[in-house]
């Protein structure tokens, strides 16, 4: 027998329960959260919905579902008139979506429509350009530094993004968005062969993560640690690691993360692109 109870919650305090909740893994602990609240008035019923299109966008990301476009579309009704942050999960969804080419991951633009691409930058300068504030302007900044790097596989284009994003994050104190930068950054370091400052982006992400609760986040980041072990002829420190990635990662329910780690065991870097994508 479910018991229910009546409560008054405000708004505000729902959400960011949510958003812990969907931080931590506990994708979908935050979406029942969210779906058991019922809101008469308008402002806060589109606010739910559009919270529960981002806890869509985590799970979807983490444990391979694809829930959001259903979220996302369902909290577009609610916003007639339009919506920034709901405008940047529909970029953010679309982002994740044309990752995939006939079921693999694809970095680089083969295999995916030109005119598709070239709208989604548009959109994501668009939506630099109108940001409401700076964190949102640095979030959008991240995702024009994602698209160019791993659409366009324009290497060179994608690390200003980034940096623009870190300065964003660390003015308006966003360790999770700091977090974005520093490993992306950290990742074009390693690529560079400048594994010292990749380790030191790569420590400075994983310890924001930590600290900012985020325990997919924070495993992804351990892996890219045993990568720079592994770099550094640490196999045992590097395979101890991944051990534990995929330990936890498994745990979770968060598969996409826990093949990395097995991948990494059995010899493949995380970090290169998949051999068809050419980038």
């Amino acid at each position: 027998m479910t018991s229910t109870v009546n409560a008054a919650i405000p708004v505000e305090e729902l959400i960011a329960a949510a958003h812990e909740l969907s931080v931590t893994g506990r994708w979908q602990r935050a979406s029942r959260l969210l779906d058991a609240c019922t809101a008469d008035e308008p402002d806060p019923r589109a606010r739910i919905a559009r919270a529960a299109a981002q806890v869509a966008l985590e799970q979807d990301w983490f444990a391979g579902t694809d829930t959001a476009t259903a979220r996302i579309e369902a909290a577009g009704k609610e916003f007639p008139g339009g919506d920034w942050d709901l405008d940047f999960a529909r970029l953010r969804n679309t982002y994740r979506r044309l990752l995939v080419v006939d079921g693999r991951l694809r970095l680089g633009p083969d295999g995916k429509d030109p005119k598709t691409l070239a709208s989604l930058l548009r959109e994501a300068q668009a939506l630099r350009d109108s940001a409401p504030d700076e964190g949102r302007r640095g979030w959008a900044e991240m995702y024009l530094g994602l698209i160019t790097d791993n659409h366009f596989a324009d290497l060179a284009g994608a690390p200003p993004h980034y940096a623009s994003a870190l300065r964003a994050a660390e003015s308006g104190d966003d360790p999770l968005l700091a977090r974005e930068a520093l490993r992306h950054l950290g990742d074009h370091d390693h690529d560079a062969g400048d594994h010292d400052l990749a380790l030191d982006r790569w420590r400075r992400a994983t310890t924001l993560g930590a600290g900012a609760g985020t325990v997919p986040g924070t495993l992804s980041q351990l892996l890219l640690l045993a990568v720079l072990a592994r770099d550094s002829g640490d196999e045992a420190g590097a395979k101890a690691l991944a051990t534990e990635v995929e330990r936890w990662a498994s745990a979770i329910g968060a598969p996409r993360l826990a093949a990395q780690a097995r991948g990494f065991l059995a010899g493949v870097d995380p970090t290169a692109p998949p051999e068809e994508s050419g980038s």
